[in-house]
């Protein structure tokens, strides 16, 4: 028996994917046209001997996320449950934390994985891996290949090339470790926890020697500070070279979703997949039906002009409006968003209830990886350089209003906002 764990974190952290993460928990926010954590869920319950999928995080148990449980409890046929942390206890403590309800039922091994990677998630060619290398309590880790340049933004793995052991483990090095990145995506057996347990002991200890010093996990109440503990850096660091951790590397697709444009880039991995696993959420051109090129998913409820030209890349959400003459390129359009004639988004995400007047431009830049690279990834773009702010694609918050013939460009538009005229390179708050 199998279970799964999916991270989701909580309202302190995906603050660079304002002002998007204020309406919904970002692990919720659509990518390809469902929530995130949907391609998680999905590819868990596929897995043969699946029994649970839990998740993990801090956010308040609130409407969207009982929502989201409930109708993909039913469409799944898997149960799903929330477990709530008191605080940010990090990767494995929170795991840690949780490890009766994990162990509950006797799951002979669990995957843990973040909500904000996007991925095929290769979960059985995780498992037969797992039962080709090692011994049967081994642990796995989902590995990609990174380039130099960027392996350094990510935890580095240098493996074994014949037994795919994981030597060594980095979290984000200063200088190049090795260009095998670690995904985020974990096969654990029970055993992991005697390993965190020590973890978890020797903080408990250094507290009780060293009660006053300062740490980044402390709030005045120290037995945080014990349990907050960080897979990455507190495990897999002191677990490497011991003959217990591997590395299974995958060709696949793979992304981190940190920021609102790496989510249109995970939206066009998603959209490409869907040819294999979903065509029917794949739009089509149709007569009367709006111009398609490229890959575009279209929710059933929106109300589309036959002159509009969508694609490539282009999601459109629940009751959204487009009317003539329309063209829209590598953006998320969400619920409700209206947009009249004529006018053109190109590399954005509108937000809810938002409406973008006639013949008005919003456009923004992407920060795709170089497409002559294979191994590039997504780079996890600063706001701000020099100064200025980084051009990045533009993101209007929820119910924005853009007026005719104004022109926003590289722009964050927070929410509620009516613009009365252009922009560039603005926060407008």
């Amino acid at each position: 028996m199998l279970k799964s764990v999916i991270l989701i974190g909580g309202p302190q952290k995906g603050t660079r994917f304002r002002p998007l993460s204020f309406e919904v928990p970002k692990p919720l926010f659509p990518v390809a046209g469902v929530p995130m954590l949907q391609h998680h869920v999905e590819e868990c319950a596929k897995v043969p001997n699946m029994k649970e999928i839990l998740l993990i995080g801090f956010y308040q148990p609130n409407e969207e996320l009982t929502r989201f449980m409930c109708s993909a409890q039913q469409e799944f046929k898997i149960s799903i449950r929330y477990l709530q942390e008191y605080a940010a206890l990090g990767t494995g403590g929170g795991i840690y934390h949780f490890r009766d309800q994990i162990l509950s039922g006797g799951p002979e091994a669990f995957f843990i994985m973040n909500a904000d990677v996007c991925s095929e998630f290769p979960l059985p060619e995780m498992l037969n891996f797992q039962k080709e290398h090692g011994e049967p309590s081994s642990f796995i880790i989902l590995g990609t290949t990174a380039n130099r340049k960027q392996s350094m933004n990510y935890g580095c793995i240098v493996e074994n090339q014949q037994t795919n052991e994981v030597l060594h483990y980095v979290e984000k090095p200063s200088t190049f470790v090795s260009d095998i990145i670690n995904c985020g995506i974990y096969l654990f057996t029970p055993e992991i926890f005697q390993h965190i347990g020590a973890v978890f002991q020797k903080k408990q200890q250094d507290m009780l020697l060293y009660p006053y010093e300062g740490d980044e996990h402390t709030n005045g109440n120290g037995w945080h500070r014990a349990e907050a503990i960080r897979l990455e850096q507190d495990i897999f660091t002191a677990l490497a070279g011991q003959g217990k951790l591997y590395v299974y590397k995958t060709p696949a697709i793979w992304s981190q979703i940190k920021s609102a444009g790496s989510a249109i880039y995970a939206s066009r991995l998603y959209l490409n997949q869907y040819h294999k696993t979903h065509p029917e959420r794949l739009a089509t051109n149709k007569d009367g039906g709006p111009r398609i090129s490229g890959n575009v998913y279209i929710h059933p409820t929106a109300n589309i002009d036959p002159t509009a030209v969508l694609g490539p890349n282009v999601s459109i959400g629940t009751g959204v409006t487009i009317g003539a003459g329309v063209r829209v390129r590598e953006s998320i359009i969400l619920h409700g968003v209206t947009l009249q004639d004529h006018s053109c988004v190109l590399n954005c995400i509108v937000g809810w209830d938002s409406t973008i007047g006639k013949w008005a431009r919003v456009e923004g830049t992407p920060s795709d990886p170089n497409p002559n690279d294979p191994y590039a990834k997504i780079d996890s773009e600063t706001l701000f350089r020099d100064g200025k702010l980084t051009p990045s694609i533009t993101i209007l918050g929820c119910n924005v209003t853009i007026p005719a013939e104004v022109i926003i460009l590289n722009s964050i538009v927070l929410p509620y906002k009516d613009l009365n005229r252009s922009f560039k390179n603005q926060i407008i708050l």
